[in-house]
């Protein structure tokens, strides 16, 4: 995962074009880029976060930013009672095992565990 300015994107290799392929995946805008080395590809993703800054800039239009963070949750009433149950046995508030619990879903997804933040 490479991260600029709060963007990150998700890299992939073409094996047969010989290049990597990026996407920024926390935005809803698409943002692309590509290089045939990692040098190239760094490169590509900070010009291509840049001149997106830009381009919204020019056109008087606000970037998708990042995520915030907050996420509006609704659940069915027992199992909000169940998860706040069982944050209390484990001494934590309700969000922080909410969070707790998503962070360590992301991490056996996609493969590893995220950083505490």
């Amino acid at each position: 995962m490479m991260e600029y300015q709060g963007y990150r994107a998700a890299v992939t290799f073409d094996d047969e074009a010989d290049v990597f392929h990026g996407e920024v995946v926390n935005t809803r805008d698409v943002i692309i880029f590509e290089g045939t080395s990692v040098a190239q590809l760094k490169k590509e993703f900070k010009f291509s976060i840049d001149d997106y800054l830009k381009a919204c800039e020019e056109r008087g239009r606000t970037p998708d930013r990042p995520f915030s963070g907050k996420i509006p949750l609704r659940l069915e009433p027992e199992v909000h009672r169940a998860a706040a149950t069982v944050a209390r046995i484990q001494g934590k508030s309700l969000n922080a095992w909410i969070a707790e619990t998503v962070r360590e879903a992301v991490g056996n997804t996609i493969g590893k565990r995220l950083e505490d933040r």
